[in-house]
Parts: structure tokens; sequence; C-alpha cells
């Protein structure tokens, strides 16, 4: 069944006993949950996706609940539980949905070790995918939900999932989490697109999640084969500016940039290699959306070699 096919009652009550098992590409993940306003959350951004029957394996089993006690009802806070374990500090029960979002970016990076996993947006058109790695601040995220809002298909916004038998790019597809400014931007930029409520005095500030598009989701299987890496700048009042980025370089911010480059060893250097072998290299500096999609289309379109 897709969540959309749930009525909100029915998925509070499955997170309750934790039964509900969200697919998310190349893995299944078991919520539980007391935190009422996460099945809201839930069946706004998760829509389009569908569950497995409660029998199915889960890569990883979540847990988000109130804390016990007087923290319940005085200022009250969530907890973020991996395998029955908690592994963060407490967060304002407001937060309850980002601090599942943050949490299940952490089960992939810290556990899923069959891919060389890179801290890094991926966005596809036409079977090409562009690999967008860059520190916070940089502007990564905001381009990403930019662009998925004008056909691109999103993979991730923050791990990109480098399968290193095949050098394809697999993606989770799940909503992009936008911060500060970003949110009304991207909300000015495309009217249509649906967004958690914001959500002030976060460590990351105002945070704000976008639900993906649903040719996305529908298509979250399909992996795509990397094209290019393109280092986002983003700089209050810059014309566009493409530049060649050097291929050592970006060798070098792909292995930085990757959580699990240090234990996947040769593998892991030689994955990095073929990525770099493959794709384009640049980087980006860009003030507006708009000058920054008509940058991608004529990458798409090869009239920039």
């Amino acid at each position: 069944m897709k969540i959309s096919e749930f009525t909100e009652a029915e998925l509070e009550s499955r997170l309750r006993c934790g039964a509900l098992l969200l697919n998310l590409g190349p893995f299944v993940a078991r919520l539980n949950s007391d935190v009422v306003s996460i099945a809201r959350d839930i069946a706004l951004m998760y829509a389009d996706f569908h569950t497995s029957p409660e029998n199915t394996f889960a890569d990883f089993h979540v847990k988000v609940a109130l804390d016990t006690g007087l923290r319940r009802w005085a200022k009250p806070q969530v907890r973020f539980y991996f395998d029955g374990r908690p592994s963060f500090i407490p967060l304002p029960a407001d937060q309850a949905f980002a601090m599942l979002e943050w949490g299940l970016n952490w089960c992939v990076a810290a556990h899923s070790h069959q891919y060389l996993i890179i801290h890094a947006a991926v966005i596809e058109r036409e079977g090409k995918a562009a690999i967008l790695p860059a520190p916070p601040g940089s502007g990564k995220s905001t381009l990403c939900a930019g662009l998925v809002n004008r056909g691109w298909r999103l993979l991730s916004d923050e791990l990109a999932l480098l399968d290193m038998d095949s050098d394809l790019i697999y993606g989770m597809c799940r909503p992009v989490n936008l911060k500060n400014v970003s949110v009304d931007v991207i909300k000015q930029f495309a009217p249509a697109a649906v967004f958690t409520a914001s959500v002030p005095d976060t460590t990351k500030g105002t945070i704000a999640l976008m639900r993906p598009p649903v040719d996305s989701v529908q298509r979250m299987n399909q992996p795509a084969c990397p094209a290019w890496v393109v280092l986002p700048k983003y700089t209050a009042g810059a014309s566009p500016q493409l530049e060649r980025h050097s291929r050592a370089r970006t060798f070098m911010l792909i292995a930085e940039q990757s959580f699990n480059y240090d234990i996947q060893g040769s593998r892991g250097f030689d994955a990095v290699g073929r990525l770099i072998d493959q794709s384009q290299c640049f980087q980006l500096t860009y003030s507006r959306l708009d000058d920054a999609e008509r940058v991608f289309d004529d990458l798409l379109a090869g009239r920039i070699e």
C-alpha cells in the first residue's frame, strides 16, 4: 500500500506498534513513534511512497519517542532510537520529524557499507546523474530542490550511494531538507511544492522539508550513470559562472566528503577514480536558480564541453 492510502489515524496506530515499514529505494525502514505530529508529517511528505508487509525484513529499526517523566509534559523532548538504543541527544518535540529524517540519514551513512556513501545531492535527467558535493552553506540543497522542480529527477539531497561494482548511483528520493532563507526561495521558485511547517531554533536554524516530486518517487529504484560532478557555490549577487575543476582536487573532495571511504580501502579508491574518470568536473558559482537551471540545461544538451 501507499502511504496516501492510510488515514492519519491508521498511520498513528501503526507507528505506535512499530508496524509501519517504509520503502526507501534500496532500504526498508521500520518506524515506531508515539509522537502524533510524525504521523501527520509522514502522511504529507511520504504520500507517494509504498509500504511493505509487516513480516518484511527491515534494514533499519528506528524509533522517535517522547521522553518519559516530567519532560513529557514540561517542554517535551524526543529521542531517536536505533535498534532499541538511544543514539542522539534529545531534541524539542517540535523537531520530531526532522530528527527522524536526520536519524535515517545517519542509519544509512553509518551502516550501509555495500555502497560508497558520499555527502552530496544527486539529480538525474536522461539517464545522466549530476553529483553535487559541497559543505554546509554552499547552496547544495537549494540548488537540488530548485532543479527537481524543473524536470530533474531527485535521487537524494544528502547521500549519494555509489555501487562500487556497477559504478551506478542509487538514491532514496526522500524529502529535501531546506533551511533559513532557502525555504522562502524555493517556495517562490516552485509555488506548487509541498512543505512541512517551518521549525525555528534548530541546530541548523529554521528548517522545513519539501516533498519529493511524484515522478522521482515512482522511479526511485532506477540507478543513474554519473556524468557530472558539480561543486555549487552560492554567492549573493554573482553572475553564473561554470569553471572546470581539476580531477585531482575533485577526487580529494569526493574522498573527504565520503562517510565510509576510509573503511573501503583500495576498493573505495578505485571506485572514486572511476567516478572521476567518467565525469566532467566543474565548480558552479551562482546566485539565482534560474541562471543555475540554464547552466544545467546546457550541460545536458552538450553545449558545455
